[in-house]
């Protein structure tokens, strides 16, 4: 399957991320989408009549020429979803770009990763929280995600540069330029110990509608999405939004009860869709990453007959697992199922007591 086919598939209209992989999964592979008869496609479950016409009509492949030729020029790689380096926390989201665009030395699958978002507007009492939490965070081993936007994204971006942690940069437009303008400088220094990284190919402009696909990538890439400052309504509110839809831990600092650009962090953490943190070791403490590193002697754990495959999937994967323990992401990977499916078959061993459900999102066996 060469490259130019899979930018292909991405550059016929009417056709996002969740119809894509609906394609593949009942076409099989990218070859058999653009191979495939009328009425075949036109059988697809979601694949309408103006999508199946795109597809046979090969109008998308010289823009798909011209984007090979750029990233080539460039030195962008073009990850598919399929490919090793693709971002396995992101892979398992359900609205996952079947195609990413990145340029940069950061691996994007460390052992720790977490987003750091809040308001283009940030106040002096946001700015100190960033550069302190960063500060903390570099003994941690962590990367850190966030929108090289004005405000507490940029100063996430900056301080981790500071203190020599990755830090990458999800955009809302094409490599082929960065916004805002202002911001050349501090990507630039990220490409060397970070990166960025798109699911829009060039001459996207940084329109609007841009930037509540960027978002989700910012959430699906984390193990946890940190809000520092947030009035109600903004992008980092969508973020948390989008971050819990996935399953994955938010956090949120709290502020003034008088203060605007507090008052998504508060309505977050009031109505149980953030966790309240003051600094890393709160972090660290929800996360479960203090956990005492003992490597105990494995051996295979065999549930009672009347248990489900699923369930012992899941058992003889944890029990391979320093301290038997696993993230709900490690997990996913492992089993290749939909974090719907997962969050049912965990649930159902918590219930029967075969299963401890820790902070992080960290499932571990009792």
């Amino acid at each position: 399957m060469n490259i130019l086919d899979k930018i292909a598939l991405t550059k016929i209209k009417g056709i996002g991320p969740k119809l894509s992989r609906n394609l593949l999964e009942y076409c099989g592979s990218v070859d058999a989408v653009f191979n495939n008869s009328k009425k075949d496609l036109l059988a697809i479950p979601g694949i309408g009549p103006t999508a199946v016409e795109s597809i046979l009509s090969k109008s998308y492949l010289r823009e798909a020429e011209a984007e090979l030729e750029f990233i080539q020029k460039h030195q962008i790689e073009a990850i598919w979803i399929e490919d090793n380096n693709y971002p396995g926390r992101l892979r398992h989201c359900e609205d996952a770009p079947i195609l990413l665009y990145y340029k940069g030395t950061a691996d994007l699958n460390p052992n720790r990763v977490v987003s750091i978002v809040g308001s283009r507007n940030s106040t002096h009492y946001g700015q100190r929280i960033c550069e302190k939490l960063v500060e903390q965070l570099a003994a941690l081993d962590v990367h850190i995600i966030s929108g090289l936007a004005y405000g507490i994204d940029v100063l996430a971006h900056q301080y981790a540069v500071k203190q020599h942690i990755p830090t990458i940069g999800v955009l809302g437009h094409g490599l082929d330029r960065i916004y805002p303008a202002a911001h050349r400088e501090i990507a630039s220094k990220m490409l060397n110990n970070g990166g960025l990284l798109t699911e829009f190919p060039s001459e996207t402009n940084p329109d609007r509608q841009n930037f509540p696909m960027r978002n989700r990538i910012i959430a699906g890439l984390a193990d946890v999405t940190i809000v520092i400052e947030a009035a109600m309504k903004g992008g980092a509110l969508i973020t948390a939004e989008i971050a819990n839809g996935y399953n994955r831990d938010v956090c949120a600092f709290p502020g003034s009860i008088e203060q605007e650009y507090s008052a998504g962090c508060n309505y977050l953490i009031k109505t149980n869709r953030a966790h309240l943190i003051r600094h890393a070791e709160d972090l660290c403490y929800l996360m479960n990453w203090d956990a005492i590193s003992i490597k105990p002697e494995k051996q295979l754990i065999l549930l009672p007959k009347n248990r489900s495959r699923d369930e012992q999937k899941v058992y003889n994967f944890l029990s391979e697992q320093e301290l038997e323990q696993a993230t709900i992401d490690q997990i996913a990977c492992y089993c290749d199922w939909p974090q719907s499916k997962l969050a049912i078959v965990l649930l159902e061993m918590e219930l029967e007591g075969h299963l401890l459900s820790l902070p992080g999102k960290v499932f571990k066996l009792i």
